[in-house]
């Protein structure tokens, strides 16, 4: 499976950024191989509206069969979700921490967005 994570660094240590849209970066693992790239979300940090819908099409670009984050908001959870990659929000501690603790059960897909929209 390929796990999208929004992170403020383009590593698997790095810590995992809280938000979705305007995220620094988006780590993406993959589960299988354990392959880690990244990808910097320069579009979504600088926009001055529809980071969220943005950064989702940049995870479905990348392959995300799944995205872990702090925070996901409506516009950006219906894109996704749109695009049929699952969401998980409530993540925090590094990619890979986050990864492991979703793997284990203790973070699950969410059925709605967590936050309203142009949370900062």
């Amino acid at each position: 499976m390929k796990i999208a994570v929004t992170a403020k660094g383009g590593t698997a240590e790095s810590q995992v950024d809280p938000r979705f849209g305007r995220a620094a970066k988006f780590v993406l693992v993959d589960t299988e191989t354990r392959e880690v790239s990244a990808v910097d979300n320069d579009q979504g940090v600088n926009a001055s509206q529809g980071a969220g819908v943005q950064a989702a099409d940049t995870v479905s670009r990348m392959g995300a069969e799944l995205v872990i984050t702090g925070h996901c908001g409506p516009k950006a959870f219906r894109a996704l979700e749109a695009a049929g990659i699952q969401v998980v929000v409530g993540a925090a501690g590094t990619v890979t921490e986050a990864i492991d603790r979703y793997t284990a059960g203790e973070l699950q897909p969410a059925n709605a967005a967590d936050t309203e929209g142009h949370w900062a």
